[in-house]
Parts: C-alpha cells; structure tokens; sequence
C-alpha cells in the first residue's frame, strides 16, 4: 500500500497529491483569530467535510465546483480507514485564486466594530443609522487578501481585488474579480433563502475559488461550514445585540472575554462548540451526522 503525507497543511485541513487529484481532509483542530487553538474538537472535521459536500451538490447549478467524491472507497487505499472516513474529500486540483470572497447579509463582528468608528464597511460606504446585526438592504461582497498561517487577511476593495488579480494573472484581473464576486452573491442569496426556510439566518460567509486545467474559474475549498460562516437562530433573531450562533463565534466569543487565555478552550466550551455544529448541520441538511 502507497503511504502518503500532507503536501500541504491548513489552519484545518490537510491536503495529499494522489497525482491526478487531491485528497482533502478535515481535521478536529479549531482556529481562531487566525491563530490555530490548542484544542480537539471531536467530529468537527466530519461537520466541514459533509457541511460542504451538501452544499457543492446544491449550488452546482451556479458554478463548477472542485468535489469529485467524499467516499473513501473513491480514493486510494491509504485512506479508506476509520481516520479519513467522513472528514475527506476527493478533489480537483485547481490554481486557487489568493482572494477570500467574503459576502456579508448582516452587520455583525469586525464589520460592526468598523461601521461604530467610521460608518464603513471594509472601507466601502454603507447604509446609515445601522443597529448591531441588522440585515443589510442586500448582501454586500467585501473580499480580503488570503493571509498565510500566522498572518492576517487584508480587506480590499473590489478595485484593489481586481488589480490583486492582474498582478497574479495578467489581462485577467477584472474578468476574474466579476465572476468571483457575482458567484459569490449568487451562491449566498441561493443558500441563505434556503437556510432561512430551515430555521438559519446565513448572517455572513467565505468563498474561495481556483482555476480548472482549462482556465475556468470552479469553486473550491469549503462552503458555508460553520468555521467559514455565521449562522443565527432565524427564532431568536433580533436586531441590537449579538445573536444566539451555530459556529464557533461561541469559541471565538469565550477568547474574547478571557484575555488571560494561553490559547486553549476549557472543555465546556469545546463541547458547546461541536454541539453548536451538529445542532446546525442537522437544521439546514435534515439529516444526522
């Protein structure tokens, strides 16, 4: 049997070259603030892998995307065993563009804290007379530079992504902006109308997309997983505060109000954090993990 070791490693996920495609795994570890916890977090690789694996099937209609299987069978044997089983994802492999597509329905987190000093969001000019968590008029895209482990994104305009992107792929920089942003806006507004539907409010999230072997831009990474997004009780909704949450805001949440932390969960919190996940996992896809 072929042994096979990281070519890459993530905040989360791991990543194998098995030659004609990858495999990607994802692990239990949790980051926040960019920085990666000293914590497990049993079973949130599972929630990842699957959370995105629903989705790549639901917004397909929109855009390509890198998913091949998540059946380990699929792939080669190193990895059909009880350590990749559920948490990997057989995969396209793509040139990953460097932007974080970011669209945000609702004001909350750094966006808040911004809007409170400046009136702006990621330097762009919002609506005024904002309340903390207050749906904006429609989803705004505010992409970031991707920050490298250790490091933190940059958000840019969509000017500065386009010119980003000329940089790295010259004569393509504005094509490729358009359609990361009009697919990132289409993917949300598709899965937040569904999500509502099912009880959660899809208050922001993260995309990222690559290049196919023929140049077409195809979604990659993860969707809408609670480590990339935030998603509220559409029940306990309410405009003015913070919002009850099925993602790690609750970790996220604990190391803001502990400053004396060394970057470690206590094991209540860890345990809220993964039920938090399954809780949503199971509201927006019906099934149990």
């Amino acid at each position: 049997m072929q042994e096979y070791t990281p070519v890459k490693e993530g905040k989360v996920r791991e990543i194998y070259d098995i030659g004609d495609a990858l495999v990607i795994v994802a692990t239990d570890r949790i980051s926040c603030f960019d920085v990666i916890l000293d914590n497990v977090i049993t079973d949130k690789g599972r929630v990842l892998t699957q959370m995105s694996r629903f989705w790549f099937d639901f917004t397909k209609d929109i855009v390509p995307n890198h998913m091949i299987s998540t059946d380990v069978n699929d792939m080669p044997e190193f990895f059909r065993n009880e350590k990749f089983e559920g948490r990997s994802m057989l995969a396209k492999k793509l040139t990953m563009l460097p932007i974080e597509c970011i669209v945000r329905g609702y004001i909350t987190g750094t966006a808040w804290k911004e809007y409170c000093k400046s009136g702006t969001v990621c330097n762009t000019k919002v609506a005024e007379n904002l309340v903390e968590s207050q749906k904006f008029p429609e989803a705004i895209f505010t992409p970031s530079t991707k920050a490298e482990i250790g490091e933190h994104d940059e958000n840019v305009s969509f000017d500065e992504c386009v010119a980003y992107l000329e940089k790295r792929f010259p004569g393509k920089g504005a094509a490729y902006g358009a359609k990361i942003r009009d697919y990132s806006l289409a993917i949300y507004n598709k899965c937040a109308s569904y999500a509502s539907e099912r009880g959660i409010i899809i208050a922001d999230t993260k995309f990222e997309f690559g290049l196919d072997e023929n140049g077409e831009v195809i979604l990659g990474d993860e969707v809408l997983t609670p480590d990339s997004s935030r998603f509220w009780a559409k029940d306990q909704y309410e405009p003015g505060r913070g919002q009850f949450s099925f993602d790690k805001q609750f970790a996220r949440d604990w190391l803001t109000n502990n400053p004396g932390h060394t970057w470690k969960l206590p094991e209540d919190v860890t345990k809220e954090t993964i039920n938090k996940y399954l809780q949503g996992y199971e509201m927006l896809t019906g099934t149990k993990l």
